[in-house]
């Protein structure tokens, strides 16, 4: 992807490797646009994206993705992401989205439009923002990440007791009492794959 975009005579000023290190790269260089995966380990692109636009509101972000699912798109739009590519469509959508979201437009790849309008009309799903608070979506990825209550409050820098608060609280909004089925659930609204 670097060499695609240096190609295109565009300046990479950093990389991550997961969405922790991209909040902390945004934040310490301040880029016209970010790229993120949706899809990162430790803290997915869709709330790595509400944390790089608090860190530098002037950044505009773009997702690449491989998912093309409705709640993916309407939670990372609804996060603040102003351009949506899929890795299939890659090469020139990629280009075109930054050139685009970099001049305060939007961009969504061309089949992504139909879940967009779905959306709008009311056919798209509650968000997953709208259920859980940001802290309970961070701790809800980690569990599923395969953390314990102890690894989860040493990662978000709090104690054990408000972790475990945390992830009482996400278990009871969600009504899923399980790991497995926080794993599960994690899956289907793409704060993890599979």
């Amino acid at each position: 992807m670097r060499a695609l975009l240096e190609r295109e005579n565009f300046h990479v000023v950093g990389e991550a490797s997961n969405g922790r290190e991209a909040v902390d790269r945004v934040t310490a260089v301040h880029p016209d646009v970010a790229v993120v995966d949706i899809g990162m380990p430790a803290l997915n692109g869709v709330d790595a994206a509400r944390q790089i636009l608090r860190a530098a509101p002037s950044t505009r972000i773009v997702a690449l993705t491989m998912h093309a699912e409705s709640s993916y798109v309407i939670s990372a739009l609804r996060a603040g992401v102003r351009g949506y590519v899929l890795k299939t469509q890659a090469g020139a959508d990629l280009i075109e989205a930054i050139v685009q979201v970099s001049r305060g437009l939007t961009y969504l790849s061309p089949s992504i439009s139909t879940v967009v309008v779905d959306a709008c009309l009311g056919k798209g799903p509650e968000a997953l923002a709208d259920r859980l608070s940001q802290r309970e979506r961070e701790v809800l990825q980690l569990v599923a990440e395969g953390k314990t209550t102890k690894e989860i409050a040493r990662v978000l820098g709090v104690g054990v007791k408000t972790a475990d608060s945390h992830r009482t609280a996400l278990m009871r909004k969600l009504d899923i009492h399980q790991t497995a089925g926080l794993v599960r659930y994690a899956i289907r609204e793409g704060l993890i794959e599979a």
